[in-house]
């Protein structure tokens, strides 16, 4: 009788670190390897490096379309024109803040 009580002690005990080992896994995100085998997870936790990196983000519009380009190139112009006529813009060359400490 102990036989079969000490075999379902170690069936019970092992369910229960089983359990734990699932519960610790899903908690803390870490990859349940209960068999040992080898698995891909090391390689998959890596930092992504140059092709998979650019086809990971998005195609970008803005680069390939001249349209896109010209229409943002207008508006930085016509923003640009607006504070100038309000007498925020840049200052003409050599005629910046540098400039005036120099000639003092």
């Amino acid at each position: 009788m102990s036989a079969a009580a000490g075999g379902l002690r170690r069936l019970l005990a092992a369910a229960a670190t089983t359990g734990a080992a699932e519960a610790r896994a899903a908690i803390f995100g870490h990859a349940l390897n209960p068999t040992g085998k080898r698995a891909a997870t090391k390689l998959l936790r890596k930092k992504m490096v140059g092709d998979q990196v650019a086809q990971w983000y998005p195609y970008d519009i803005k680069r390939d379309d001249p349209l896109v380009m010209a229409s943002e190139e207008k508006e930085r112009l016509s923003k640009l024109e607006m504070l100038k006529r309000r007498g925020k813009g840049p200052p003409k060359k050599g005629q910046g803040r540098r400039a005036v400490k120099r000639s003092k």
